[in-house]
């Protein structure tokens, strides 16, 4: 992207190709000298951010990095031919920019009963579809090309300067039927307010709780792996999403639009939603 004349240019790092301990993970990440991007904010993954391995990885022996495999089954040499690289393919520059309909599914108010949903809720298939009737939208249903926001209530403990320390350690997310669900209706990106996607217990990110119902016990964060090397997806992490179901805009027009980090494995975004609120 152009760089200001009055400014260092932004320079991007890549990591290694990492995997998480007794799981068939594997991650790409990058960093700047002023911190990671992927990781801060409302941010869209790319599909080269997740890969996997067919069998766990113990955390011992070296990372079998050559194994990973991405979605539609690139391997890591055609995605990351350098694991210090930056991505040949599946990078957020190979993704479009996504100006399509969207779904606000409010699970805080219809769920939770007004309240925030618990650390490790996973909002499943069945959940979805009795959010959709209690918002009226039954008969429209999820549309193929659609954006799916999830309204978990978890983004009101975002905060700056994080100093409870919950936020990023647990919350609320998606079940693994759900992913499948959004897959079938042919979802191009799900959002949600929590800083997984997956549904992560009180506990997890120190190894000292299971995860989620439903998911496999190889996949802790199972729905960044279906989304992203499963169904091609792309996802959402800390999307503000409280003042459109404050409002009740449940269907609008989304404009999401990453920024074209050459070979990023996601980008920092800024989505709008424009409808007609149905509550005040």
């Amino acid at each position: 992207m152009p760089s200001s004349p009055f400014g260092k240019p932004l320079k991007f790092q890549a990591r290694d190709t990492r995997g998480i301990k007794n799981s068939r993970h594997a991650s790409n990440m990058e960093e700047v000298l002023s911190g990671e991007p992927g990781a801060q904010g409302t941010h869209m993954d790319a599909l080269g951010h997740f890969g996997a391995l067919d069998a766990a990885w113990n955390g011992t022996d070296p990372f079998p990095v050559d194994q990973v495999k991405y979605y539609s089954g690139h391997s890591q040499s055609a995605v990351k031919p350098d694991p210090r690289g930056m991505l040949a393919k599946l990078g957020i520059d190979k993704a479009a920019p996504i100006v399509t309909t969207a779904v606000l599914l409010d699970a805080q108010r219809f769920i939770g009963n007004g309240e925030p949903l618990e650390a490790g809720y996973a909002v499943t298939a069945k959940d979805v579809e009795l959010i959709l009737e209690k918002e009226g939208l039954k008969e429209r249903g999820i549309l193929p090309g659609d954006v799916l926001y999830i309204h978990t209530g978890w983004g009101m403990r975002w905060k700056d300067p994080d100093v409870e320390k919950v936020y990023y350690t647990q919350g609320p997310g998606l079940a693994y039927d759900a992913a499948r669900l959004a897959e079938e209706k042919g979802v191009v990106l799900v959002a949600l307010d929590n800083p997984f996607t997956d549904a992560v217990r009180s506990g997890l990110m120190r190894g000292e709780a299971p995860v989620a119902d439903g998911y496999p016990a190889d996949l802790p964060f199972a729905i960044h792996h279906y989304l992203l090397t499963q169904a091609g997806i792309h996802q959402i992490q800390n999307a503000k999403l409280d003042e459109l179901a404050r409002d009740g805009v449940w269907t609008s027009c989304t404009i999401i639009l990453p920024l074209r980090v050459t070979g990023g494995a996601g980008s920092l975004v800024r989505p709008i939603a424009i409808g007609v609120p149905q509550l005040r």
